[in-house]
């Protein structure tokens, strides 16, 4: 068993500080400008450098929007009605996958619009560092000491500073969860499938593993389970599954 003593703060500049959570981030997002980039070329989408930069600003401009709004109206609406303002803190936490993965889609949908680029074209590729990134993240989430798993007396189990008893670090669960999607993407991305197939796989594949590792992670303190056993994370992610299954089965019957 493990006792979490990572000070999350890496290094403090007077008032400033930084940590590792937000060095995951942005090498995350490094990773995909290069990623990108290396894809466009290979599968030679006409996207020039700085549209890659501005497409991922696009995307994290839509992700950050997209995680707040679905946090604050599906995990935590009773909170916000009271406190209006702290809907606008994000700073203070607070953000969902699901809602963060819909803004993230719209806002790719909304730059193929502007770049006259089927969504697909872009969709495809832009799901394989997705999965990194998100892999990369949940590390930041273990070294934050957040997110944790349930009590267990495991012998990988977790002591972390602010929970009771010894966890699961299902933010480690999470993050193989995310390397076994990408290493799958990053597997197939040569091989000559159905436009849009890639994307709705890594839905798909996403749903299904998170479905599963939330049987580890501890549910949300305000909304606790619901129907006595699945986490909002779950019901969310039956509703992903459901949406990506049909989408796979639409594109690859299309294409036979």
């Amino acid at each position: 068993m493990f006792t979490h003593n990572i000070d999350p703060v890496l290094l403090e500049l007077g008032p400033f500080e930084i940590r590792y959570y937000g060095l995951f981030f942005v090498l995350g997002f490094v990773i995909a400008y290069f990623m990108l980039n290396y894809l466009a070329k290979r599968k030679k989408i006409g996207l020039t450098k700085d549209d890659i930069a501005d497409f991922l600003l696009y995307i994290i401009v839509g992700t950050v929007l997209g995680a707040r709004f679905f946090y604050v109206f599906i995990y935590n609406l009773p909170f916000y009605l009271q406190n209006p303002f702290e809907a606008l803190a994000v700073w203070h936490g607070g953000l969902s996958f699901h809602g963060g993965f819909i803004g993230a889609a719209i806002a790719c949908f909304y730059f193929c619009r502007k770049k006259k680029i089927d969504f697909y074209t872009i969709a495809d590729i832009a799901v394989i560092p997705l999965a990194l990134g998100l892999a990369l993240g949940r590390l930041g989430n273990f070294t934050n000491g957040e997110l944790y798993g349930r009590v267990t007396d495991v012998a990988w189990a977790v002591k972390f500073p602010d929970a009771e008893g010894f966890r699961h670090p299902s933010q480690i669960y999470a993050s193989l969860k995310d390397l076994l999607i990408f290493f799958t993407l990053w597997a197939i991305k040569d091989k000559t499938l159905p436009k849009g197939f890639i994307f709705w796989l890594f839905v798909t594949m996403y749903s299904m593993l998170r479905f599963t590792v939330e049987f580890f992670r501890q549910p949300d303190e305000q909304l606790g389970f619901i129907m006595g056993f699945l986490s909002m994370g779950q019901i969310l992610s039956i509703v992903m599954f459901a949406v990506g299954l049909f989408f796979m089965y639409k594109i690859t019957r299309k294409n036979r």
